[in-house]
């Protein structure tokens, strides 16, 4: 399954677009919807249509384990992958400032998944980190496709080159670690919550690079992905979900922020990147609670309980809550701030377990 950072629903909006001087911008996100629309199409469990084939786990053994082994690709606007190889581990920044983006943004993810919670690249086993820029045609979204990073460079109206945000990268590379931990089914509520872990350790990246407390972070996913002529933010806030655009051209944010305005819907495989908004504002309660850096404790329960071992492939909400609830008793005590934070936070947004 193809996770791609911008929803359907927002492409699909931008195709309606009738101004004459915004027809590049409809035009770009009819080929972007069209390009994923077969992986959009796929069940979970099966393979997409045009899939990379899975990589050998023999053949990525033996990697040092201090450090990221990273190759960045160029399709040169094409839609074949991986491209040429255009930076690999070790190498000096091109001329190319895309590849070095997601050069470095591999690097930042992989150190923070290493450094701070002992995870040895995607998989555990040292993977190599894989990543290919310039893909279609003014294509208007970045996604993981079980194998590597793809980006695309946007229709320089409304979006822009998606390696231009960390949060965007790390993002993309979650699903990566999601896929060889609990391998959350991406459709429903576990699709949400795969949507949502993604986006909590793109985040939690980007504030670690910053220096950012959870107090001091703007709690944003996909700021920079916007041209300046887009009034919004990012694509998504954790902290106020709803509120990250509003936008004449494209539109609300639509994200709920509570069991309250849950939204029903088949679109967008059961609304994944809709109700993604409220677990990513249950974590942004608890990690603004617990306070200080944000990586060190509600990230490290949310960690955790992803690689446990204890959720369903399928697992709704309350489920999820419940294992970070059970992950935080055991790291830091029932009676913890830490605890009684992330209680807190489900409760505030209506997960009941």
């Amino acid at each position: 399954m193809r996770c791609g950072i911008v929803p359907p629903y927002l492409l699909r909006r931008l195709t309606a677009l009738e101004d004459p001087a915004l027809a590049a911008v409809a035009d770009a996100a009819r080929r972007s919807l069209a390009m994923d629309a077969p992986f959009r199409e796929v069940r979970v469990g099966e393979t997409p249509p045009t899939a990379a084939p899975a990589p050998d786990r023999e053949h990525r053994r033996g990697f040092a384990a201090e450090g990221p082994q990273r190759t960045v690709y160029d399709a040169g606007n094409a839609e074949a992958l991986p491209g040429v190889a255009v930076r690999r581990e070790g190498e000096g920044p091109v001329g190319d400032t895309a590849a070095n983006e997601a050069y470095d943004g591999l690097g930042r993810i992989h150190e923070l998944f290493r450094n701070v919670y002992g995870r040895a690249s995607v998989d555990d086993e040292n993977l190599p980190l894989l990543a290919t820029v310039h893909y279609g045609r003014d294509y208007d979204n970045a996604f993981w496709d079980g194998e590597r990073l793809v980006f695309g460079d946007g229709d320089g109206l409304v979006f822009t080159r998606f390696t231009a945000s960390l949060s965007v990268v790390g993002h993309e590379l979650t699903h990566g670690v999601t896929q060889y931990s609990a391998n959350l089914a991406y459709q429903g509520q576990s699709g949400a919550l795969n949507e949502s872990v993604s986006d909590v350790f793109g985040a939690l990246v980007e504030q670690r690079a910053l220096g950012h407390t959870a107090d001091e972070a703007d709690w944003l996913i996909g700021r920079g992905v916007f041209t300046p002529v887009v009034d919004g933010m990012a694509l998504r806030s954790m902290k106020a979900p709803g509120t990250a655009y509003d936008d004449d051209v494209l539109g609300k944010d639509p994200q709920p922020a509570g069991m309250s305005d849950y939204i029903e819907t088949d679109d967008d495989n059961g609304g994944v990147h809709l109700n993604s908004g409220i677990p990513n504002r249950a974590f942004y309660l608890a990690a603004s609670t617990i306070g200080g850096s944000a990586w060190d404790g509600a990230g490290q329960i949310w960690y955790d309980t992803l690689t446990a071992g204890s959720i369903r492939a399928d697992a709704g909400f309350g489920e999820f809550a419940s294992a970070t609830a059970d992950a935080a008793f055991v790291r830091f005590g029932g009676d913890s701030r830490e605890h009684r934070a992330v209680l807190s936070g489900w409760a505030t947004v209506g997960v009941e377990f």
